[in-house]
């Protein structure tokens, strides 16, 4: 394959869904085989996957990548995963689709191959505004599946560093977990969140801590908290370019997060800055980038008031 980079629409990362890491793994080179062809694929695309591949890159024996391949020939073809989409009159709907519509394993060849569905293929094709992208050797390591997605969650925030505060019912649909598992809390950290940010902090190239929110006693959601590791220092601005920017207001990372939300669901706001088609969390993201830079504060300073920015 010509490139390890894994390319995901924000509508996938956000997406939810419950794959084995066998599953997860397999659907990553698929993707990564997809932008090797370096042609687009459509929904009648055939990508190969090699057991020889998968043994490489995920450091498994033969037999492993082989029993993997197999398996997913029954289990991958019956995955689905729900994800949020925008309608032509801006309302929001949930789509569910399957990952596959073809898979078959020829086993003459140690080779699985697949046909993604319809809806996942403009979900790995269509780059044009909302996606995130990362090395596939970031997650080759990680034998949690919890772990390979929160880490995809995270890595959609790279440009800031952190999250907003995700709640608990959200960042359970992303992760894919029913209703009837870890209920509770404890358990939830000690089988899900903990273990994933174990891996994440030892095989990826992110360091990451999350700070609890409450309401009273109950945990009710999330902020995880971000750095790359091994980054090289920040450039040191001369006085000029220091003078330049205190020429304008700026706004701290809380803010930037704080505010991002508030003009990402202000109907004002969004209906001159909002793209055709973008959904309030795609925009609000857009915004993290966005409200770093000071001359946008100017821009919309009429608006970041009324919402309650007071510098």
């Amino acid at each position: 394959m010509t490139t390890d980079l894994v390319v995901k629409d924000n509508s996938l990362i956000n997406a939810s869904y419950n794959l084995e890491v066998a599953e997860q793994r397999l659907i990553l080179l698929a993707i990564v085989q997809a932008r090797s062809t370096g042609q687009g694929i459509t929904s009648d695309s055939k990508l190969n996957i090699k057991a020889s591949d998968y043994s490489e890159r995920f450091n498994v024996t033969n037999e492993t990548a082989y029993e993997a391949l197999k398996n997913a020939v029954n289990n991958l073809f019956n995955r689905q995963f729900s994800f949020k989409e925008q309608t032509d009159d801006n309302k929001e709907i949930v789509v569910k689709s399957r990952w596959v519509s073809r898979i078959a394993y020829i086993d003459a060849k140690g080779m699985l191959q697949i046909t993604f569905a319809p809806d996942v293929v403009p979900l790995i094709t269509r780059l044009e505004q909302h996606f995130t992208s990362y090395q596939l050797k970031q997650v080759q390591q990680l034998t949690s599946k919890y772990a390979i997605r929160l880490y995809e969650i995270l890595i959609a925030w790279k440009n800031i560093g952190k999250t907003p505060v995700l709640e608990m019912s959200d960042l359970r649909f992303k992760l894919g977990i029913e209703d009837s598992e870890y209920k509770r809390m404890s358990d939830f950290k000690a089988r899900v969140l903990d273990p994933a940010i174990k891996q994440i902090n030892e095989f990826t190239d992110i360091t990451v801590s999350y700070e609890q929110h409450k309401s009273g006693r109950t945990i009710t959601g999330f902020e995880f908290k971000f750095k790359l590791k091994n980054q090289p220092p920040k450039e040191k601005k001369s006085p000029k370019d220091q003078n330049t920017i205190d020429m304008f207001t700026s706004m701290t990372d809380k803010q930037v997060l704080l505010f991002a939300k508030k003009l990402a669901h202000d109907d004002q706001f969004g209906g001159r800055v909002g793209k055709v088609g973008e959904s309030r969390e795609d925009l609000e993201r857009r915004l993290t980038d966005l409200l770093i830079d000071p001359k946008n504060l100017v821009k919309w300073a009429d608006d970041l008031k009324r919402l309650g920015f007071n510098n």
